[in-house]
């Protein structure tokens, strides 16, 4: 698999990197939170939300909008599912990270998706990223086998528990997709994806280690 940076200008239709905010501290803090063997997220962490940068992203990118500011560490080196938002995410890395992407605009309209069109992306530690809403993204992935820590950013709610009962039958729409508010999910057969997840990622499960 390529690996290209995020600088790179293949990367700019699905984000851009944010520049003239100081994520110091939050990528210090992002350094005490767990790397266990397998993923973790923690939607929201009143300790990195009490940070300036977390103001900052608030009022900058999401126009004063209540946000959320938790993290996605562990170990992984495989895609197992995409999901969207919408919303834009930022994720900011405290160590090494590849991103697998893709364009919400390739879903096809049975929802499927190809994973031949995935790319990756290396997020080095100490930079942040917008990921645009139309984008397709995942857990990130390790690039030593340290692991990976990545602060996540969202609009306050988004990963949560849903409220209502939503349609499994896909039809018109993507709400068979629908896993947790605003998260729309599709799995790969081989992603060891909680019952009830959209199966329709087509073709291999990629590998950051291939």
């Amino acid at each position: 698999m390529t690996i290209y940076s995020v600088t790179d200008a293949r990367f700019r239709k699905y984000g851009k990197v944010i520049k003239n905010i100081d994520f110091t501290a939050l990528v210090e803090a992002m350094k005490h939170t767990p790397v266990p063997e397998n993923v973790v997220y923690e939607a929201s962490v009143d300790s990195l939300e009490e940070l300036e940068a977390a103001r900052e992203i608030r009022d900058i990118f999401y126009g004063e909008l209540p946000i959320q500011v938790g993290y996605c560490n562990g170990h992984n080196v495989m895609l197992n599912a995409l999901e969207y938002h919408r919303s834009s995410e930022i994720n900011v890395a405290a160590t090494d990270a590849i991103l697998l992407v893709g364009l919400e605009a390739d879903i096809t309209d049975d929802f499927t998706y190809d994973t031949e069109k995935v790319e990756a992306f290396l997020l080095p530690a100490g930079m942040a990223v917008e990921i645009y809403a139309t984008t397709l993204h995942y857990a990130p992935c390790q690039a030593s086998d340290e692991g990976f820590q990545v602060s996540i950013i969202l609009p306050r709610g988004t990963n949560t528990e849903l409220e209502a009962e939503h349609s499994k039958a896909l039809g018109s729409n993507e709400d068979a997709m629908l896993t947790a508010k605003n998260k729309w999910l599709i799995g790969h057969p081989e992603g060891e994806l909680p019952k009830g997840t959209h199966i329709g990622l087509i073709g291999k499960n990629l590998s950051v280690k291939e």
